[in-house]
């Protein structure tokens, strides 16, 4: 049986780590991108029979460098030992929660390289490493409701994601006129308990007028777990109808 490449970013952390130890299934090989390796994901591939691991410990903020790293070994395949080919974009800057005057030009550049050039980036060298490989090829983009709804005190994170969903749209245009076009969308995964929900609700209200609703998100139990999180996305990914709408939300029906 053919395997499935997977390749992932923000894999060391939250649900990107809870995605990656559920990715880790006999037949397929994960490539994980981080600023860190996470040693939990080397024993738990040393316990699964036919699963291969590789962890590249790179910074996003240098996409180029990263997306030169990816085209060059992923050159190194023929691609027809793969059934399928996916890219998950998920790494991201959690910025200072302030409003945009108070923002440095260093700060501002470092979450928008993270979460929107090196996306691009990457989302490119594995289109065009793998565009004559015959197995079903996919991007998936980990987006927010924060780019689809304006909140005070996140116009660097939330640019980030609206120019996410934007790009995927342009990537499905171009994509389905090609042979073998690659699938894409920029998937909303709900809302998740993570660093950055907690930075949210100990934000500055004056800042930060939307406290309270993330307050109440956590006191009325409506957060995921980053593993449930991670089931919801992987799933979604799985679903026939992936890529049928380039920008959706995880609890959007079939």
């Amino acid at each position: 049986m053919k395997s499935h490449l997977i390749i992932l970013t923000g894999a060391s952390r939250g649900m990107g780590l809870a995605m990656a130890q559920q990715l880790l299934q006999p037949g397929n090989t994960l490539l994980c991108i981080s600023r860190h390796t996470q040693p939990t994901l080397t024993e738990r591939v040393d316990a699964i029979d036919d699963a291969t691991l590789a962890q590249w410990p790179l910074d996003l903020q240098d996409g180029a460098a990263a997306s030169a790293q990816l085209a060059r070994w992923l050159a190194l395949f023929l691609g027809d030992e793969f059934a399928s080919a996916t890219l998950i974009n998920n790494a991201a800057i959690v910025p200072k929660v302030a409003p945009l005057a108070d923002v440095s030009a260093a700060d501002i550049a470092m979450v928008l390289r993270v979460g929107l050039e090196a996306p691009m980036q990457l989302t490119a060298a594995f289109l065009k490493a793998t565009s004559h490989w015959s197995g079903a090829r996919k991007v998936l983009n980990i987006s927010s409701g924060n780019g689809r709804r304006a909140m005070a005190s996140q116009a660097s994170y939330s640019a980030a994601k609206a120019g996410m969903d934007h790009y995927s749209r342009v990537v499905a245009i171009e994509e389905a006129a090609r042979p073998n076009g690659a699938r894409i969308c920029s998937l909303a995964p709900g809302i998740i308990d993570t660093d950055m929900q907690v930075q949210l609700r100990e934000a500055d209200p004056n800042a930060f007028p939307d406290q309270n609703v993330f307050i109440e998100y956590k006191n009325s139990g409506q957060l995921l777990s980053p593993e449930a999180a991670a089931t919801r996305v992987i799933n979604y990914l799985a679903r026939p109808d992936f890529g049928s709408n380039p920008v959706a939300d995880v609890r959007d029906k079939p």
